[in-house]
């Protein structure tokens, strides 16, 4: 197993697959760190030399924010949108979707397991 950014990324993959392993890279963002590196794109991870691992960890520890530093942004940028007050802020305090999802029928991830309302009966004339 390679160590980058902290994370231990598998050997057994492609680069630009294991590479995704580390939150904040994605796909795309992995292919352009290996070309920058010169390194193949189908090249295992067991495969890289120290030299070529060196230059992705100078690459992403220079150029991208990754893991604890990104999640952190995240959330005090969540943060911010609760503390001013605005509507995406107000939704998150809610437990609701916050991108203009419906919640009647779906929503069942950020609203959680159900919660069944007793059924009132009508009053009797």
């Amino acid at each position: 197993m390679a160590r980058i950014a902290g994370v231990d990324i598998p050997d057994n993959k492609r680069g630009e697959i294991s590479l995704t392993y580390i939150f904040g890279i994605g796909r795309s963002s992995a292919k352009s760190i290996l070309e920058k590196a010169n390194v193949d794109l189908d090249k295992k991870v067991r495969d890289w030399t120290d030299d070529e691992s060196g230059a992705i960890r100078a690459i992403i520890t220079n150029e991208f924010k990754t893991e604890g530093v990104l999640k952190s942004e995240i959330q005090l940028s969540i943060k911010r949108l609760m503390d001013i007050g605005s509507y995406r802020g107000l939704r998150h305090r809610k437990g609701l979707p916050v991108r203009g999802q419906k919640t009647k029928n779906n929503a069942r991830t950020r609203k959680g397991k159900r919660k069944t309302v007793a059924n009132k009966k009508k009053a009797t004339k």
